[in-house]
């Protein structure tokens, strides 16, 4: 329809567009008479008479005053024209926004001119990070580990040959931008003893997306347009690979879900087939991105399954990115008993071959021993922060308060990414301006999670 469409009954717009014509026009003619420029002889001529008449003399006061008030009866049209344009757009656009449409507008901005961040891992502890990570840019991209075996996955990649949906249905409801409804039907696990019990209504959903549309890839697309994700998930690889460990004893444990039921030490992590091609997607994020971060999640079955993979391993050494990595928590029984953050780390280099990180941000919030009280039961323990360990081997730092103030001992999504958003922005784009950004955006921005 093109512009004419702005015409059409019911649009609700062209009265305000028309009062706004009409106050550019006041404002013209005020200006012409204010400063007496000789373009209205007739009215100019009239408004003499009437002061002559009203006054006895003749006087150039009573044009001023009539400009200046044409000038002020205008410049209310235009704005209040133009204003009632702007909130029936809007309106129309996003009829159910609240709240200050600068603010809508700040951090809009902010979030699409955002730096470009890819995250590499997978499991609960990437998502619980992605929830956060939306509200500080929109060009975000998740490499996910596509290792996993078990579950609703596991059933999914053996009866339809796919690549495991889970961890990529985590990391996209994490990014999307949907309602509470849709995050509770992807997240939906039919229960009883049908053949669907077990399974995950977004495992299923992302399965058939990706046959409709003829690939993963294709399917993945379809689902992020879907649920309106900020950014991009993408598998590591796509091609159907097992997770290999060989135990300090020497004995091999083949399978991601079987790996941390041995309960030895992990020497090293292998995938099986070890020249599985890297997905392009995620090579191309790696080696464009600003920032790369690892984890958090389970460091052998979530975290260094990418980096085993040869192209996600090259294409990190060749990226020019600031490399974070930010470490568990907690131990993880049967993969990192006994581990602090410096074994974390150790355990991430010896499988790149390299030191590659620039920063490791590690949690110093003390844990209550009531949050403590469910772990002990599985051995599970507060992974130290070593410090002075890791800046011997060249890395920066960043302790802090990190811990979830709910039951389960997990990161907070709003406190990792206000230390992620000042370390971010401090390093690449702001420099000494951080300070003021960081008030601005995070008042803006986060406190969408925060429900204010």
């Amino acid at each position: 329809m093109g512009w004419i469409g702005w015409l059409c009954p019911g649009v609700n717009i062209k009265r305000w567009l028309l009062l706004a014509t009409v106050g550019i026009l006041l404002c013209v003619a005020g200006l012409v008479m204010f400063f007496n420029f000789q373009v209205m002889g007739r009215l100019e001529e009239l408004l003499f008479k009437l002061t002559y008449l009203t006054t006895g003399r003749y006087s150039n006061g009573v044009i001023k005053a009539a400009g200046a008030l044409m000038i002020i009866l205008g410049i209310f049209c235009l704005v209040y024209g133009t204003r009632k344009v702007v909130r029936s757009v809007v309106s129309s656009l996003l009829p159910d926004s609240s709240g200050s449409l600068m603010e809508k507008i700040f951090v809009q901005r902010k979030l699409t001119h955002g730096p470009s961040i890819t995250v590499v891992g997978g499991g609960t502890g990437l998502s619980t990070m992605l929830r956060g990570m939306k509200y500080i840019t929109n060009n975000c991209t998740a490499v996910v580990t596509s290792g996993d075996d078990g579950g609703s996955s596991g059933r999914l990649r053996k009866e339809l040959g796919i690549i495991p949906p889970g961890d990529l249905r985590n990391c996209m409801i994490a990014l999307a931008d949907q309602e509470p409804l849709m995050e509770r039907l992807m997240q939906y696990r039919f229960q009883g003893d049908t053949p669907l019990a077990g399974h995950c209504f977004g495992n299923l959903f992302i399965a058939a997306m990706a046959e409709a549309e003829g690939g993963m890839e294709a399917g993945l697309q379809a689902t992020s347009q879907i649920l309106k994700v900020r950014g991009r998930v993408v598998p590591s690889t796509l091609a159907d690979i097992q997770l290999q460990a060989e135990m300090t004893d020497g004995t091999i444990v083949t399978g991601e879900s079987k790996i941390p039921e041995v309960r030895k030490h992990i020497y090293r992590l292998k995938m099986l087939p070890e020249d599985a091609p890297a997905a392009n997607d995620a090579v191309e994020a790696i080696l464009e991105s600003d920032v790369l971060i690892f984890g958090p999640g389970s460091l052998y079955t979530s975290v260094i399954p990418n980096l085993v993979v040869p192209g996600i391993r090259k294409a990190v050494l060749e990226s020019k990115a600031i490399k974070i990595y930010i470490c568990n928590v907690m131990t993880q029984p049967g993969e990192t008993d006994g581990y602090g953050a410096y074994e974390h780390v150790r355990a991430l280099i010896d499988h790149v071959g390299a030191q590659f990180l620039d920063y490791v941000i590690v949690n110093d919030e003390k844990i209550s021993s009531a949050q403590l009280l469910p772990y002990k039961e599985k051995g599970a323990k507060p992974v130290s922060a070593d410090v002075r360990k890791l800046g011997n081997l060249g890395i920066n730092v960043v302790p802090a308060h990190l811990i979830s103030k709910k039951d389960l001992v997990r990161h907070d999504p709003v406190k990792l990414s206000r230390v992620l958003i000042s370390l971010i922005y401090r390093l690449r784009l702001f420099g000494k301006g951080v300070q003021f950004f960081d008030y601005f955006f995070v008042r803006l921005g986060l406190k969408q999670m925060n429900g204010k």
